[in-house]
């Protein structure tokens, strides 16, 4: 599902009213005709959709996923993702801890158009390149990252992470999908080597790097950056569930538009 295909950001236009749209052949922007008789759509909510229309596709058309960050409910913010997916960085990161005040951070993975940076701390890990990865994206996916990663950065390093952040945790649960992320990708057959690590593993193969196991660090990041890397899996997976179920039904049950 694309952003154009979307008229819920219009003040006066619920989930119902957008599907009643959908289902009267206004797929996209392009087909709204102001004219077209759709229940719960009078004169001034006409009047709303033009404007948006115009405003919006100016953004859409300058790449600008921050106006649409801020116009769709949270909840719809995974309607971002197949406009933006290209321009998409996916990240997470592995801590000593989960206390953003007393713990550290060890290693971030950035996933973008098909390369992965990892980031270690005492090596590359600064403020400048967490931000500098961050501002060539126009969209930041990670899984529970609200929640999580976004507040250790800040905490560590003093940065804004202000790019639009499609969190899947939401998507996931809205999809049906519980459970951590490789409960997940086990559910939506993801593959992944090393299914054996989790967090608790990451905290320990930190500590044996301290004390003086390379090994150990090249497990770890290979775990950070699988976790980075199979975000895209999961964002795509779960992107399309929620196409099938929100908008394929309308569409595809709609009427013929009169000519």
């Amino acid at each position: 599902m694309r952003i154009e295909n979307s008229f819920i950001p219009v003040e006066g236009v619920g989930e119902t009213t957008e599907r009643r749209l959908w289902e009267r052949g206004v797929h996209t922007w392009d087909a709204f005709d102001p004219g077209l008789d759709v229940p719960g759509i009078g004169a001034t909510t006409a009047d709303r959709i033009e404007s948006f229309i115009a405003t919006a596709q100016g953004h859409l058309d300058d790449g600008d996923a921050a106006y649409f960050d801020r116009c769709f409910p949270s909840g719809e913010r995974w309607r971002l993702y197949e406009d933006f997916r290209d321009h998409t960085c996916f990240f997470d990161i592995e801590t000593t801890g989960l206390d953003e005040r007393r713990d550290r951070v060890t290693t971030v993975s950035f996933s973008r158009a098909g390369e992965t940076t990892t980031l270690v701390a005492g090596d590359d890990l600064t403020a400048d390149r967490i931000a500098a990865q961050f501002r060539e994206a126009d969209l930041l996916a990670s899984f529970n990252g609200a929640r999580f990663d976004v507040p250790f950065l800040e905490a560590s390093f003093d940065v804004d992470v202000d790019t639009p952040h499609l969190d899947l945790l939401y998507p996931c649960r809205r999809a049906g999908l519980s459970g951590g992320l490789k409960s997940i990708e086990r559910t939506l057959g993801i593959d992944r080597d090393r299914r054996d690590l989790s967090g608790r593993d990451a905290v320990r193969l930190w500590h044996e790097y301290e004390r003086g196991d390379r090994d150990a660090l090249e497990t770890l990041v290979s775990y950070n950056r699988a976790d980075t890397e199979n975000l895209r899996a999961l964002a795509d997976a779960v992107c399309e569930t929620l196409h099938r179920d929100v908008f394929a039904p309308a569409v595809d049950d709609s009427p013929p538009t009169e000519e």
